[in-house]
């Protein structure tokens, strides 16, 4: 008769079993599947360095490229624009690389009559109406409010009153330094842009540096309030926009993509780069001695890396 006692011996001979063959086994196996971890380990090891070796000459590259478009950038803009006046207009998802193309720009020989940093809330739908009525309240003597564009979209008008106080007019009528300074200290303590380097006078074009599109919910309508924005001040004096990439809702591919804003305003969509910095001062070179637009860079719509030389 099979009792409980037969029960536990025939369980415990089981398990010893399945015990003492792994045991063997880890035994059998553990010599050749050690090695084989450990060359596999070692291989894994050496693949990892060779990598980090090729992104480190990868990087190295790219700083000597920099490195050399940095250096010959006296001998490509020296004197090109001496004596011309450019007012720069700063986004602020181009923040990063501002400081890199006003350097270009300064190389030129031009003298920046200003630097204006456009805030978030300047693009901001929810500004359209405060911006109308600010263009109202801001405006001067020499700066009148009459003349703007007639409709609801506060971006718009204000982008057009800011580009009569800050560019050279088509009347000729000039603007006083007391009047200008008004307007920009209504638009800056209102929280719409900052006067970055202190306006000395009109300005014969302009140079919009800008980075990467919106992405938060309102992002179409941001985008596109950076592109009126854009459009109003080209349609005053020559504009080159310096960007950096070309995904949709950019203002690089938003200006290529229209035929009419590309026949008149130039794009670089490599500014981020040094590179790129000092195609987008021989871009602002060619629209003011040339007279020419172009679309310059890497990505979709550039016709070529760089403007060709001015005659």
């Amino acid at each position: 008769m099979i009792n409980f006692r037969y029960h536990v011996v025939s369980i415990t001979a089981v398990f010893l079993a399945l015990a003492i063959g792994l045991v063997v086994g880890t035994a059998a196996l553990n010599g050749p599947v050690a090695d084989s971890l450990s060359a596999r380990v070692n291989e894994l090891g050496k693949d990892n360095q060779i990598l980090r070796e090729t992104v480190g000459s990868l990087q190295e590259e790219v700083t000597r490229e920099e490195d050399y478009a940095r250096e010959s950038a006296p001998r490509l803009l020296a004197g090109t624009l001496t004596g011309r006046r450019l007012l720069v207009v700063a986004l602020p998802s181009g923040e990063k690389h501002v400081d890199g193309v006003i350097e270009m720009l300064r190389q030129t020989g031009a003298t920046i009559t200003g630097r204006i940093e456009i805030q978030d809330k300047f693009v901001n739908p929810d500004n359209s109406v405060d911006l109308l009525g600010l263009a109202e309240r801001a405006a001067r003597p020499s700066v009148p409010a009459n003349g703007l564009p007639g409709n609801s979209n506060g971006v718009e008008t204000s982008s057009a009153f800011l580009a009569s106080a800050l560019l050279d007019r088509p009347d000729g009528v000039p603007v006083t330094e007391q009047d200008r300074r008004s307007v920009l200290d209504t638009y800056s303590n209102s929280g719409y842009l900052n006067v970055a380097d202190k306006v000395t006078g009109p300005a014969e074009a302009v140079v919009v540096i800008s980075g990467q599109p919106y992405v938060d919910r309102e992002s179409a309508q941001k985008d596109q309030a950076v592109v009126t924005m854009t459009e109003q001040f080209d349609k005053a004096v020559p504009l080159v926009v310096a960007g950096s990439g070309t995904s949709t809702g950019n203002i690089v591919q938003a200006v290529r993509d229209d035929p009419a804003l590309a026949k008149t305003i130039s794009t670089v969509d490599h500014a981020n780069t040094v590179q790129g910095q000092v195609v987008a001062a021989l871009a602002t070179v060619e629209q003011i001695v040339d007279k020419k637009a172009g679309q310059y860079g890497l990505g979709a719509g550039a016709t070529s890396l760089l403007p060709k030389r001015p005659e």
